[in-house]
């Protein structure tokens, strides 16, 4: 949906952008945009920068996190992702579901996907785990010797409206560690490495029917939506275009 679906920018933004430049001026910017995007993507293990956010721990619940890429994921790990999809997104999509899980799956294999997987640690040490996670095999219901997954998020380097931006594809959470503060983490640790990358924005696509994540990215998480939406530009759609800022000249393009 995030690539397909995205509508024609808006001519504020362009109003914007292209105000007292120069042409070489917008060329040079384009150019060092380009490099932004470029060496945020070459970066082997963006997850190694932060190495307090490896584990996370409750009460009630032991994980440790750990980095992908789409080309390069296991049958049974792929397995895993689309049935949690399916799970956790066919009754948001209804009828479109068969379509979207079509693009979806292409979308999870593709050299420029980006994971962190989580894993439940169980009745095992979290830092042993993490070192064992490289050489983990999976099992298609998703256990194996590194753990138990139950939850990941797929993400991408890219550009939007001319800004390098670090775009949500999924954010999904097997439902029993739902409510747990982990989607809270994941998302603080993904707007950590687009900073550290350089990206100007987080920027994620929801489904106006799943009203859960929608309170949880606009109410809890603070993102607004962007005028790239279709909501915003008077056209209609199920979907909403949501982003967060982190300078002057994302928060004029994407928020207006």
């Amino acid at each position: 949906m995030e690539a397909e679906k995205r509508v024609a920018s808006s001519k504020k933004a362009e109003n914007y952008r292209d105000k007292k430049m120069t042409r070489k001026e917008i060329l040079e910017k384009k150019r060092k945009v380009q490099e932004i995007t470029k060496a945020a993507v070459s970066k082997k293990d963006p997850l190694s920068s932060f190495p307090s956010f490896h584990h996370y721990n409750t009460k009630d619940l032991s994980v440790y996190l750990d980095s992908g890429r789409g080309d390069n994921l296991s049958s049974s790990v792929k397995q895993y992702i689309q049935n949690l999809l399916k799970v956790n997104m066919e009754p948001a999509y209804g009828t479109e579901w068969p379509e979207e899980e079509k693009v979806k799956r292409r979308q999870m294999v593709s050299s420029e996907a980006r994971y962190i997987f989580v894993y439940e640690t169980v009745n095992a040490d979290a830092n042993i785990m993490f070192k064992l996670s490289k050489k983990g095999r999976s099992n298609a219901d998703g256990t194996d010797d590194k753990g138990h997954l139950v939850a990941f998020v797929h993400y991408r380097f890219t550009i939007e409206e001319e800004i390098p931006v670090l775009y949500v594809y999924e954010l999904q959470l097997e439902h029993r560690v739902q409510g747990k503060g982990l989607g809270k983490f994941l998302m603080l640790l993904i707007e950590l490495i687009a900073q550290k990358s350089k990206m100007s924005a987080v920027v994620l696509t929801v489904q106006k029917a799943n009203m859960t994540a929608m309170n949880f990215y606009r109410n809890k998480l603070r993102y607004l939506i962007s005028i790239m939406s279709p909501s915003q530009m008077g056209l209609q759609s199920n979907y909403e275009i949501l982003c967060k800022s982190f300078n002057y000249e994302a928060k004029a393009v994407l928020e207006g």
